[in-house]
């Protein structure tokens, strides 16, 4: 009967029937398609770390090319580069005021008003300079720093130091480096030439950077990323190395390989070392 046939049409499917088409998976069946997505999980997220870690390293890269762009103009404009640290804090000066090299290049990374709104003449810690100095400025951040918040005691944290010099090879007194305390280089005092001279380094490890703290300043005494956690060195989370910026506005990736001499070298701006480009 035509209302029996309706009537079969609809019921439940839910019960497989002898000899009928059975759908849908075994358990076992299952557990193989999870295991295969798991195991192409396993084999995609390297690659997807190494992206991202390529993406954050090209950040950093461009963040020290647009320091470098401030820095040449700073010089154009002063005909010197900024001191590394004015005033630096000792225990017969407690009252130093203790201003960083990235506090004086404001202006030239369009950061006029930051820089108007700090008062040259108070110490970096001083209740006159909170509130600018505890803004954060992203051109100073590595996204691979390790840092869990972007303030430090409550002041933008800071990523890069100043190259001071070297203690690899023999005392840094007086300093041999870029950035001096009270003391600035111009391109002329650079005798290494300025394409093989470092100016800024990355030290995203060291727990103390702040972008108007005088304390971002550093003399390289360790093979790069191997400086202890003690030590203001140049260091990074980047596999392999650290970025750098040169006296003559380039970034480049140093790789910790790199022969120790020629990172002392590359530290100072007038030792009249001889570097070849293929040895860094």
């Amino acid at each position: 009967m035509p209302c029996e046939s309706m009537r079969r049409m609809w019921l439940p499917t839910g019960r497989a029937r002898p000899g009928g088409n059975r759908f849908g998976f075994t358990l076992i069946e299952l557990l193989v398609v999870i295991s295969i997505i798991g195991l192409l999980i396993a084999l995609t997220m390297p690659a997807l770390s190494s992206a991202r870690e390529s993406a954050r390293r090209a950040i950093c890269l461009q963040n020290l090319r647009q320091i470098g762009i401030a820095t040449q103009a700073y010089h154009e404009q002063s005909r010197i580069f900024p001191p590394g640290c004015v005033q630096f804090r000792i225990k017969s000066k407690p009252q130093n005021k203790q201003l960083a090299w990235s506090l004086y290049i404001l202006p030239q990374l369009d950061q006029k008003n930051l820089y108007n709104a700090t008062n040259l003449f108070q110490a970096f810690d001083s209740s006159a300079n909170s509130t600018a100095a505890g803004t954060i400025l992203a051109v100073y951040q590595c996204p691979s720093s390790p840092r869990k918040a972007p303030l430090v005691q409550g002041r933008g944290s800071c990523d890069y130091g100043g190259m001071n010099g070297e203690r690899i090879t023999s005392p840094n007194n007086p300093p041999k480096g870029t950035m001096l305390t009270d003391q600035c280089v111009s391109l002329t005092m650079i005798r290494d030439g300025a394409s093989k001279t470092i100016l800024i380094a990355e030290d995203s490890i060291n727990p103390d950077g702040q972008w108007i703290n005088g304390l971002n300043v550093f003399d390289q005494a360790f093979a790069i990323n191997q400086g202890p956690a003690f030590e203001n060195d140049m260091r990074s989370r980047h596999p392999g190395g650290a970025q750098c910026l040169m006296a003559d506005g380039s970034a480049k990736f140093l790789k910790q390989t790199t022969d120790i001499k020629i990172v002392a070298a590359l530290c100072t701006r007038a030792g009249r070392e001889t570097i070849g480009d293929n040895q860094y």
